[in-house]
């Protein structure tokens, strides 16, 4: 396929929910434009130009978060270590709203956000680009036919791959068991080495960890995080 073909995606979620507020209108209004990593859509960008993300981010390495949520966890990475680039890549417009109020009420300067398909995103994003990336409780799709539709699958992880220098780490938290167990056995097909000694290393929370809306809600409903971590070979 040429690259300046578009390919034929199927999308499967959510792209909005209740009713923005009119505060949170004036977030998308006011401040998506000047936080994009760059020309990132086909009509931005048919000829898929790779970013760069070295004018976007002064030179810092570039950190990577799949589906931020509300965004709590991007924020406290942002604010705990400035000396990094985050970019955010969400397509559920509400979740986008969430974050652009709290970065503005936190005054960070260094996340980025695609307010869409990630894919979209891994076709410009250059090779090697990447020193880390998250993947926190994403949609389990529990539904046997449905597991395609994870993101732990050849569609995403090939190109994740691509985009993430050797040795970047790649995070992956999820209460769902049966996704803990597709995570384990295609994650490493793709380059990536689980890093793991002894059951501490995914029962127990990263040193740096921010307890996500969604993490406490699997925990109200008594599932069981697990904290995955993998490196890039």
């Amino acid at each position: 396929m040429s690259q300046n073909i578009r390919p034929r995606r199927n999308f499967y979620g959510r792209l909005k929910g209740k009713t923005l507020k009119q505060s949170q209108k004036g977030y998308l209004e006011e401040d998506l434009m000047a936080l994009s990593p760059g020309p990132v859509t086909w009509d931005e960008n048919p000829g898929r130009t790779p970013l760069d993300l070295k004018a976007r981010f002064d030179g810092k390495p570039v950190w990577l978060e799949i589906g931020f949520g509300g965004g709590e966890h991007m924020v406290h990475q942002a604010q705990q270590n400035p000396d990094i680039g985050l970019i955010g890549a969400e397509p559920y417009i509400n979740g986008v709203a969430m974050l652009l109020g709290k970065i503005r009420r936190a005054g960070t300067d260094n996340i980025a956000v695609h307010a869409g398909d990630v894919r979209d995103l891994f076709d410009v994003l250059p090779e090697n680009a990447i020193d880390r990336a998250f993947l926190l409780y994403p949609d389990p799709w529990p539904k046997t036919r449905h597991h395609r539709r994870r993101f732990v699958t050849r569609e995403h992880l090939e190109p994740l791959a691509q985009v993430m220098k050797p040795g970047a780490l790649f995070r992956v938290a999820t209460d769902i068991e049966d996704y803990v167990r597709q995570t384990l056995e295609e994650v490493p097909r793709y380059g990536f080495d689980w890093l793991v000694e002894r059951p501490q290393d995914w029962r127990d929370p990263w040193d740096d960890w921010i307890s996500t809306r969604y993490e406490q809600k699997a925990l109200r409903e008594g599932r069981t995080p697990h904290y995955l971590t993998f490196q890039k070979t």
